[in-house]
């Protein structure tokens, strides 16, 4: 939603009021960026005014059409912000699990993570592709990365899905990447 060096949050806070004024259950995790920026915690404040459920290392527990589904969120696992043991307190395993995880590092860092599907970001869709190459460079995994961006398979029925997302990083281009806005429909 914003950078390092942002200090004027009025585009991404008019993004956040149309989302909010179509649905009602808006939830939002921390990225490396609001982390490593000096109006952190008014841009957090200012998310929460809208009605944004931050989801700093919690769960909550959804019902959607007569059916339960737990959600997941947990802060920044690229700058070492994340508490998997905290976030999944309390979790029935026996539920829809949806994990909202900034950085898909976290499926590196831990190695049997309890979700059903992992939502995340971070990597731009490697921001810059090639041809039958894929990404050149994605954040927290170097030249050719493997997690970049689309659909992973990371065990029976349990999934990654990783959005490039709306901006940029560094060099403020996209080739071969067009940005995305996901929705993403759970049977």
């Amino acid at each position: 939603m914003i950078d390092r060096k942002t200090v004027d949050t009025t585009d991404a806070l008019t993004l956040v009021d149309q989302i909010t004024a179509i649905h009602d259950q808006v939830f939002y995790v921390t990225g490396n960026h609001e982390w490593e920026n000096g109006i952190f915690s008014r841009f957090m404040a200012d998310l929460a005014e809208r009605g944004v459920t931050i989801l700093h290392n919690q769960n909550v527990t959804l019902s959607y059409r007569g059916i339960d589904i737990q959600l997941v969120g947990i802060d920044d696992a690229s700058t070492d912000h994340e508490n998997l043991v905290t976030a999944f307190e309390g979790i029935d395993e026996n539920l829809y699990t949806i994990l909202l995880s900034h950085a898909p590092i976290v499926t590196k860092k831990y190695e049997n993570v309890s979700a059903d599907l992992i939502l995340s970001g971070h990597t731009h869709g490697g921001q810059i592709r090639l041809p039958f190459v894929g990404a050149v460079i994605a954040p927290d995994d170097g030249l050719f990365p493997k997690l970049d961006k689309g659909i992973y398979l990371l065990g029976e029925e349990k999934y990654l899905y990783i959005d490039s997302g709306l901006g940029t990083t560094g060099v403020p281009l996209r080739l071969l990447n067009q940005s995305q806005f996901s929705i993403i429909e759970i049977n």
